[in-house]
């Protein structure tokens, strides 16, 4: 099986789930925080909804500046999902052009012009964007549940959903 085989099962179920889970932002509590040393909670969701959409940087570019990455703010959920749908979308496509060949090629994140991260891409994929990945929505359903907002299973039922849908 190739990696890109993989890659691609494991983004259809990452949707999934981080789909269930960004249905359930509430609206109008973007500047919502648990904590003062917290992000809020509009800008983790962003980021729950971007992560998948970023295998593309990783298979079309050789590197990534993080200060210059900017993108709109989402601001309801509706928004959220639909920044999700289109970044799976656009992940899909770009790995199933890419080879196995090309992920054992380097990929670097630089932070204000340092490196902070330089490793095979198929490292990168898997850190930077899945283990990250579920991290921030470990983090995102701490803050619905905050909220007041049902969580949703994950790779488990939740006290608020026992099914997986």
């Amino acid at each position: 099986m190739k990696m890109t085989d993989l890659f691609l099962a494991e983004l259809e179920r990452e949707a999934a789930a981080t789909r269930r889970t960004l249905e359930r932002v509430p609206d109008g509590r973007y500047d919502w925080k648990p904590h003062e040393k917290s992000m809020t909670l509009g800008r983790l969701a962003e980021l729950v909804a971007r992560l998948p959409s970023w295998p593309v940087f990783m298979i079309n570019q050789d590197e990534l500046e993080l200060t210059i990455y900017k993108a709109e703010p989402l601001l309801t959920s509706g928004e959220l999902v639909k920044a999700l749908d289109e970044g799976v979308a656009e992940a899909r496509e770009a790995l199933a052009n890419t080879t196995d060949e090309h992920l054992m090629k380097p990929w670097r994140l630089l932070v204000g012009g340092k490196v902070v991260s330089e490793q095979p891409r198929y490292l990168a994929l898997r850190e930077g964007v899945f283990n990250h990945l579920a991290h921030h929505r470990g983090q995102l359903t701490v803050y619905l549940r905050l909220n007041d907002a049902p969580v949703p299973a994950i790779y488990g039922p939740s006290a608020d959903d026992g099914s997986f849908d």
